[in-house]
Formats: C-alpha cells, sequence, structure tokens
C-alpha cells in the first residue's frame, strides 16, 4: 500500500518536577536541603531513513510521545533525562504545522535530522534555591510541559526522471524494462494505481532514478482519474518524459493527447511545466515502417534532440534513450 500523506500529533516529553528533601544522615542533627533537579524531557526528531518508501507507519499510529524527564531526588540526585523519540520518514517528506499551515522543514536529504518539538526543562529541587539568608528552602518547581504539535506529513517522491502520459502509454513497461521495478502490468487504463520508483543501472556506473507515475487523464488537476493524488510527485523530477502511445486502443489522436496532459501540468503548477520534456514515442513495433511516428514528430514540432521513438515491449530505443536521459540529468548534455 502507498501512502503518501497523514496526519500525526506529537508531543515532547515534559520535564521532571524538582524535589523537595533535607539531609538525614546519623550524628548530623540538622542537614541541610538536598533536593535533586528534575530531568529534561525527550525531544522528537525526525530522521531520514532511505530505506522507507511509504508514509504507511503513520496510518494505523496518530500519537507520537517522547519520554517524560524522571522527578528528582533526595541526596542531590538528578532526575533521567527523557528518551528522545526518533521517527523515521522517507526522503522527500515535506512537514507542515497542521495549525499554521506552515512548512516546517523539506526532509531532502538522507540522513537529515531535525527537532520538531522540544522536551521540556526540568524543575529545580529544593537545594538550588539555598541562599545565605534561605538556608532551608521547602520548595521545588515543577517540570515545563514538552511542546506539542499537530502535523501533516507529505510525501514527494524523489526521482531524477518522472514518466508522465496517459494512462496504458506503458510507462510501467518502460520502467520494467530499464530497472528492478516490478509494477503491474495489464491492458487496462489506471493499472497502476500508486507512484512506482525504479533505479536504472548503466555501464560505467552510472544510475539515475526513474518514476512512473499514474496514468493522468483529461481534468486530473480538478481530480479526475489518479492523477490529482500523484502529481506532486513529479514536482521534484529534473525531467519529465512525456511517453506517448501512437496508436491507442481508443482511437484518440496522440497529438491531443499530449496537448491534453500539457495542458494538465500547467494547470496543477506552473514549475512542471518550466522543466525540462523529453517526449518518447512508444510501441513503434506496431508501427514498423515509421509512417505513424514520422507523423508525429512532425505534428508535435519536435527533432531527434528531445524526441525518441521506442518499442518497451521489445527494447528498441531503449538504451538510446536510458543514455540520453542520464546525460541530461548529469548536465552532460545540452538539452534543446
Amino acid at each position: 500500500m502507498f501512502i503518501d500523506e497523514a496526519k500525526i500529533r506529537v508531543k515532547a516529553g515534559d520535564g521532571g518536577h524538582g524535589c523537595v528533601s533535607f539531609r538525614r544522615e546519623k550524628y548530623i542533627a540538622k542537614g541541610g536541603p538536598d533536593g535533586g533537579d528534575g530531568g529534561r524531557g525527550g525531544d522528537v526528531i525526525f530522521v531520514v531513513d532511505p530505506s522507507i518508501d511509504t508514509l504507511l507507519d503513520f496510518a494505523g499510529r496518530h500519537d507520537w510521545i517522547a519520554k517524560n524527564g524522571k522527578c528528582g531526588e533526595g541526596s542531590n540526585r538528578h532526575g533521567a533525562d527523557g528518551e528522545d523519540l526518533i521517527v523515521p520518514v522517507p526522503p522527500g517528506t515535506l512537514i507542515y504545522d497542521e495549525e499554521h499551515g506552515l512548512l516546517l522543514k523539506d526532509m531532502n536529504t538522507p540522513e537529515m535530522h531535525v527537532c520538531i518539538c522540544r522536551g521540556g526543562r526540568g524543575g529545580q529541587g529544593n537545594k538550588a534555591f539555598t541562599t545565605s539568608v534561605r538556608q532551608t528552602p521547602r520548595f521545588a518547581t515543577d517540570g515545563k510541559p514538552g511542546q506539542e504539535r499537530n502535523l501533516r506529513l507529505e510525501l514527494k517522491l524523489i526521482a531524477d526522471v518522472g514518466l508522465v502520459g496517459m494512462p496504458n502509454a506503458g510507462k510501467s513497461t518502460l520502467i520494467s524494462r530499464c530497472s528492478d521495478a516490478r509494477p503491474k502490468i495489464a491492458n487496462y487504463p489506471f493499472t497502476t494505481l500508486s507512484p512506482v520508483l525504479g533505479i536504472v543501472e548503466l555501464s560505467g556506473f552510472r544510475r539515475f532514478v526513474m518514476a512512473d507515475i499514474p496514468g493522468l487523464i483529461e481534468g486530473a488537476h480538478d481530480g479526475a482519474g489518479l492523477g490529482h493524488d500523484f502529481l506532486r510527485h513529479i514536482e521534484r523530477t529534473r525531467i519529465l518524459v512525456h511517453l506517448l502511445d501512437i496508436l491507442p486502443s481508443d482511437d484518440s489522436d496522440p497529438v491531443d493527447n499530449y496537448h491534453k496532459i500539457r495542458g494538465e501540468l500547467e494547470k496543477h503548477s506552473k514549475v512542471l511545466v518550466e522543466k525540462p520534456e523529453f517526449v518518447v514515442l512508444n510501441k513503434a513495433d506496431l508501427d514498423p515502417e515509421g509512417i505513424f511516428c514520422k507523423d508525429i514528430i512532425e505534428r508535435l514540432g519536435k527533432s531527434g534532440d528531445n524526441a525518441l521513438i521506442i518499442s518497451a515491449v521489445t527494447g528498441q530505443g531503449v538504451p538510446e534513450l536510458n543514455d540520453k536521459l542520464w546525460a541530461i540529468v548529469k548536465g552532460k548534455n545540452d538539452f534543446g
């Protein structure tokens, strides 16, 4: 199950109370105050864990609470500090303060640590209040409460290349051909119900991350189909690969389909429209003479520098596509 949004409550630990105590030892008639301070409450710390790829752990747990500090004790014994609560999140997690709608942190770097709620300070024991004129204080202070927040977590996948296109354009087939990712593949729309990440390994220790985004349809930015929920996942990608089915099963026009998807991207975010785009004409095995592909490229006004013809099923053109994408991702090719 792919979970990319969650709402939780986090609370740091409360500080322990200070202690009121006086020495009681044999042969000492009047012992002085010896109440220890309370311990500090534990912090709530979010940590990026690259081994996690969804927010599934937050689906069944709403409250995330750190340990409280222990109270101080006699004989000047300091209460133990509360244990910090470490909350692992996948790379690309955005942490929002739900009450104020404020972005607190973009967790976009592996092993990144950020303290979201600080634990309360421990109270002082009566020993701390001893002065030359107040030698037997009979009071201590309470520990401070830990910080508390209501958070909204939103996951945006981090990938170098994002695959976009109409349902059944062949995105899942392509990512399974390029990487070890094994998404469900079937001959019906919306086979892919959640984003899929795959690592494309090339010769010479070259690699990049590719994301298969569920198929988009007209009206996706308003919630039609599945695209509304997943459009944000391609906002982090460096380049978009627009996959076109040259012979759609519904007899639609590939060029019209291209402009529909571009329109949805623009309506969702201006950032997406400004990203570099590489057009890939898929299912070339159905057009051995190249008649349909040539017509589509001419009507789109594309050139060989930013368009390629492939067949994800047979592998035709896929190695060339991967080499081009790697060069663009690494900035070794002037993308036109």
